[in-house]
């Protein structure tokens, strides 16, 4: 029996990514789905004097490119487009529609200050009894008091990042929900903007796009780009355009007794309700919960992830001690930790000097620390992942106390999913079995969302289809 749609056109999905960004292209085979890599774009922050940026030019370039790439592959024609990507990070606009400059990262430490002072207007209890979502001080709120702050235009239209993607291509102006609820700003009860806290922070309130669905319709590849014979008809469609709603609606079985863990720069640890938990234990615990992509809760606490490793590998290769992941991931099986740290320590989130952080984390704990020197790159790799393992599992001891049962295994997404060792480390720790899903979850989750829109009936979007568009494109 044939898999493909009803239309067997291409789609494409661009995954943006705080390490790479990535343009994947479904094409259908004898019936059968093939998910290629079209093109992939190195990303990172970059600093700008005292400020922490995304390099917005190389990324929308780097599309660009892939776009055009996928077209020449795709000469009959590209049925839609889908951009997920990290949340939080967002785009201003001036009158003429385009940036106001740069956005800023996540990480740039203005966010400190900022979230000192909005504690002082809305308690953090507060806050998460009417927002669902975890009060860290990366959440778009917070940025958005910090831009008050430094005195930019407060009044100027914003959109998060994947949604400025589809605004570039020829899109609305819109906020999809699962990347809307990472803002700190969506009311539970209705799922739209909190106007209240909004009036209360002093944040202007039309300065914010309007709220969409996942699997909206924004409108129609638009300017030189809809000039290729492959793009003259194309649908610009919000998915799950957060990377995490995306990664998990590409699991392909079902999720009801399972804990995920999508494992990038950050690793999301937790599971899938119905119904949002919004008791102060939850909150103490470091739990959140964000919009899934057909209904329910993504409820997961934010844990640091391989950003550590990334760092510390960086910070070596400057040294002229590059190693591959591979390599530092097998060597590091051979080695015994010295001792574990707490991840999530607030000098382990920021930019830079990583093997020095650690082992400042390690002293707190009693442990001498590790000579940054040649040969003890493992080493350091073996604390990372050990740590991280314990962190996993304490998180998922909490889960099962606030959802008051058991699961009964670990579903393992993105990145980390090709980590053996982390892998192996977190079943002897959780003493669950472990999983490995498709390393690009997000990116089939982002293709399930477009399939599973464009053939329903009524544009209704449900958890069954997704999962079964899943399925099928996990077989690619």
């Amino acid at each position: 029996m044939s898999l493909q749609p009803e239309d067997a056109l291409p789609r494409i999905a661009i995954d943006l990514g705080a390490e790479s960004c990535r343009v994947s292209m479904l094409k259908w085979r004898d019936g059968r789905p093939e998910i290629e890599l079209i093109h992939r774009i190195a990303n990172g922050p970059v600093h700008r004097g005292t400020s922490l940026h995304w390099p917005l030019e190389n990324i929308l370039a780097g599309v660009e490119a892939g776009l055009r790439k996928a077209a020449e592959a795709a000469p009959e024609g590209i049925a839609s487009i889908g951009v997920d990507g990290w949340a939080v990070d967002y785009v201003r606009l001036g009158a003429d529609g385009k940036p106001l400059g740069e956005p800023f990262c996540y990480r740039d430490e203005r966010n400190v200050a900022a979230k000192t002072r909005a504690d002082v207007l809305v308690p953090p209890r507060d806050l998460f009894a009417r927002t669902g979502a975890q009060p860290l001080r990366i959440n778009t709120v917070y940025q958005l008091l910090a831009d008050a702050y430094a005195g930019i235009n407060t009044s100027a239209p914003w959109l998060c990042l994947p949604e400025y993607v589809l605004y570039w291509l020829g899109g609305r102006r819109v906020a999809e929900y699962t990347n809307a609820t990472h803002t700190g700003l969506v009311d539970l009860a209705t799922g739209d903007w909190s106007w209240e806290l909004f009036a209360q922070l002093g944040i202007p309130h039309e300065a914010a796009p309007r709220i969409v669905p996942a699997g909206s319709i924004v409108g129609q590849v638009r300017g030189l780009l809809s000039e290729l014979p492959a793009f003259r008809a194309t649908a610009l469609i919000a998915p799950a355009c957060h990377d995490t709603a995306s990664a998990i609606a590409g699991i392909p079985t079902h999720m009801e007794t399972a804990a995920y863990i999508c494992s990038g720069t950050w690793s999301l640890v937790g599971t899938l309700i119905p119904a949002p938990i919004v008791a102060p234990r939850v909150m103490d615990a470091r739990y959140t919960n964000q919009g899934a992509a057909a209904g329910g809760f993504c409820f997961h606490t934010n844990v640091n992830g391989m950003w550590l490793i990334k760092q510390c590998m960086e910070s070596w290769a400057a040294q002229g001690r590059a190693w591959a992941i591979e390599d530092l991931i097998q060597q590091a099986g051979r080695c015994k930790a010295p001792g574990t740290l707490d991840v999530d320590a607030d000098p382990l989130l920021l930019d830079g000097e990583m093997p020095a952080r650690i082992n400042d984390e390690l002293g707190r704990s009693g442990v001498a620390p590790i000579p940054d020197t040649a040969g003890n790159e493992p080493v350091f790799a073996r604390v990372i992942f050990e740590s991280l393992a314990l962190r996993y599992a304490s998180a998922l001891a909490h889960l099962e106390q606030m959802l008051g049962r058991k699961l009964d295994r670990i579903h393992v997404i993105g990145g980390g999913s090709r980590n053996k060792l982390l892998l192996d480390l977190t079943a002897k720790r959780t003493g669950l079995p472990v999983e490995a899903g498709a390393a690009e979850s997000s990116t089939i989750g982002n293709l399930a969302v477009q399939l599973a829109t464009s053939n329903a009936a009524g544009r209704v979007l449900t958890t069954e289809s997704v999962r079964a568009w899943s399925a099928v494109l996990c077989k690619a």
